[in-house]
């Protein structure tokens, strides 16, 4: 597993969670959560962040996808895609890229890491 995600993290830049907040802020990204309902129960949500749960991220964020979100504007959207530490998101965001969405990307250390940075949460 190692592999894999060294292999798939090696074709897009991930973020760092206050690049990821400052990207927010300027209208340039669009953070998608795709951690499961518990976690966010638990921990909390991010303030802004589009949930999207992991089975359906490549239906609802496909530009010309018959299901897609309001949101899923066009092929050169940055979406940020956060998971919980960090991982799922960047098998996530390689299958975006597979749909077309180049500037996909993930959040290094998941929603862990923007909680532990002190960022705003819900």
């Amino acid at each position: 597993m190692d592999e894999l995600l060294e292999r798939v993290r090696g074709g897009f830049e991930r973020v760092e969670p206050r690049d990821a907040y400052d990207a927010v802020l300027a209208g340039d990204a669009l953070l998608v959560d795709i951690r499961y309902a518990a976690l966010r129960e638990r921990d909390g949500l991010i303030p802004g962040a589009l949930v999207i749960e992991r089975n359906e991220l490549e239906w609802r964020l496909d530009p010309q996808g018959s299901h897609r979100a309001p949101e899923a504007t066009g092929h050169d959207l940055r979406v940020v895609v956060i998971c919980n530490e960090g991982y799922a998101s960047s098998l996530a965001a390689a299958s975006l890229h597979q749909l077309g969405l180049s500037r996909a990307t993930d959040m290094a250390g998941g929603f862990q890491a923007w909680r532990a940075a002190g960022l705003p949460v819900t």
